[in-house]
C-alpha cells in the first residue's frame, strides 16, 4: 500500500504544471437536469482497416471510466453501397455516432459512404480542432487552429456526370442558403468558445461568383458579431501563411473543397493527423471520428503491427462527451491523454515512440485513475 501510494506521489509530482488545472476539483459545477445521468446510446462504427483498432480503444477507456454511455455496433465497410438499413435508424434514433475510417475506393464511380452520410443526415458543419499537444515537438508552437467547412455542396457534393466518352462534367454548387448557415455556426462556436477572430477562406478572385456568394455570406454573418474580429484570406495565400506563421488564425469558416485541404495542412503543423479530433454535426445528429485525413485507415503495417495511434478518436470521443452534456468524463478524458503524450512513454510510431494501440490505451487508462 505505501509503494503503490509513493508511486502516485512520484506520478503527481512528475505532471506538468499545466496539468495541474485538471487535478483541482471544480469550483463551479456542471448542474445537471434531472435524469441527465442517464447512460445514452451512441451508434458505433469501427469501419475500415485501422478503425477497429481505435474505435476498440474508445470502447476500454469509456468502460474504465464508467462513462454513461453504451454503444450499438455495427459492421460497415467503405466498399458497400449504401449503409444498411439498420445503421441509419440507429444513428437517427441515437442522434450520435462514433466510427473510425471508411475505405473510400478511387475511382469507378462508386459513391463514398462519408458523403451518403452527411447527405442522409443533413451534417453541413464538418469542425476540425488542430492544436498544440505538450509534449509533442512540433516546427510551430501556439498553434490553435479551428477549422470550420461546409460540408454538403461544392466540389467535393459529388455532383458528376460524363457528358460524352472522355469527357467528365463536375458540378461546384454554392447556395446562399447553405453558406449563410455555416457561416452562422462559425461564428456562433467563435462566440461560445470565447473565440476572437474568425477568417474565411475562399477563392473568389477566379470563382467570382459561387466564392464571392460564401463571402457575402459570411460578410452579412459578421455584421451580427461586432465582438468578433473578422478577416478574409485566398486559399493559396492561406495554405503558405499556414506553414509559414499559423499561430495568427484562430476560427477559419471554408467551402467544402477547401476546407480538407485546410484542415489536413493545419493538423500536419501541430502535430500530425493522428492526434487531432473532429466530427460532423447538423440540426438533430452528430457523427465524431477522426479530424483530419484518415489516409491510413488502410495501412497493412500498422494493422499487422497493431500500432495505430488512438489519440485523435479519443479526443474525439471527449467532445462527444460534452456534445452529450457529460463535461465531467470529457475533461477527464482529455486530462489523460494530454498527461500520457507530455510524458512521452507510451507514443505510437507517427509521433515517434513504438508503442502498440493497446500501450497507449493502457497508459490513458491509468491516468484516470
Amino acid at each position: 500500500m505505501a509503494r503503490r501510494a509513493a508511486q502516485s506521489v512520484n506520478r503527481l509530482i512528475s505532471i506538468p504544471a499545466h496539468f495541474s488545472k485538471c487535478l483541482r476539483p471544480r469550483s463551479v459545477t456542471y448542474m445537471p437536469r434531472p435524469g441527465d445521468g442517464a447512460p445514452r446510446p451512441v451508434t458505433l462504427i469501427p469501419g475500415d482497416g485501422i478503425g477497429p483498432l481505435v474505435t476498440g480503444a474508445v470502447e476500454q477507456v469509456m468502460e474504465a471510466m464508467h462513462a454513461p454511455v453504451y454503444f450499438e455496433k455495427f459492421t460497415v465497410h467503405g466498399d458497400m453501397k449504401s449503409f444498411p438499413d439498420q445503421v441509419m435508424e440507429s444513428i437517427k434514433k441515437n442522434k450520435v455516432c462514433l466510427k473510425g475510417g471508411l475505405a473510400t475506393p478511387m475511382g469507378g464511380g462508386v459513391s463514398s459512404l462519408n458523403l451518403q452520410l452527411r447527405r442522409e443526415l443533413d451534417l453541413y458543419a464538418s469542425l476540425v480542432h488542430c492544436f498544440n499537444l505538450p509534449g509533442l515537438t512540433t516546427r510551430h508552437q501556439n498553434v490553435d487552429i479551428v477549422v470550420i467547412r461546409e460540408n454538403t455542396e461544392g466540389e467535393y457534393a459529388g455532383l458528376e456526370h460524363e457528358v460524352v466518352p472522355g469527357v467528365v462534367e463536375s458540378l461546384k454548387v454554392i447556395t446562399k442558403f447553405c453558406s449563410e448557415r455555416i457561416a452562422q455556426y462559425a461564428f456562433e462556436y467563435a462566440y461560445l468558445n470565447n473565440r476572437k477572430k474568425v477568417t474565411a477562406v475562399h477563392k473568389a478572385n477566379i470563382m467570382k461568383l459561387a466564392d464571392g456568394l460564401f463571402l457575402e455570406s459570411c460578410r452579412e454573418v459578421a455584421e451580427k458579431y461586432p465582438g468578433i474580429e473578422y478577416n478574409e484570406i485566398i486559399v493559396d495565400n492561406c495554405c503558405m501563411q499556414l506553414v509559414s506563421k499559423p499561430e495568427q488564425f484562430d476560427v477559419m469558416v471554408t467551402p467544402n473543397l477547401y476546407g480538407n485541404l485546410v484542415a489536413n495542412t493545419a493538423a500536419g503543423i501541430a502535430g500530425g493527423t493522428g492526434v487531432m479530433p473532429g466530427g460532423n454535426v447538423g440540426a438533430d445528429h452528430a457523427v465524431f471520428e477522426q479530424g483530419a485525413s484518415a489516409g491510413n485507415v488502410g495501412n497493412e503495417r500498422i494493422i499487422h503491427s497493431k500500432k495505430a495511434n488512438p489519440v485523435a478518436l479519443l479526443l474525439s470521443s471527449a467532445m462527444m462527451l460534452r456534445h452529450l452534456q457529460f463535461p465531467s468524463f470529457a475533461d477527464r478524458l482529455e486530462c489523460a491523454v494530454k498527461q500520457v503524450i507530455a510524458e512521452g512513454n507510451h507514443l505510437t510510431k507517427d509521433l515517434g515512440g513504438s508503442s502498440t494501440t493497446q500501450e497507449v490505451v493502457d497508459a490513458v487508462i491509468e491516468a484516470l485513475e
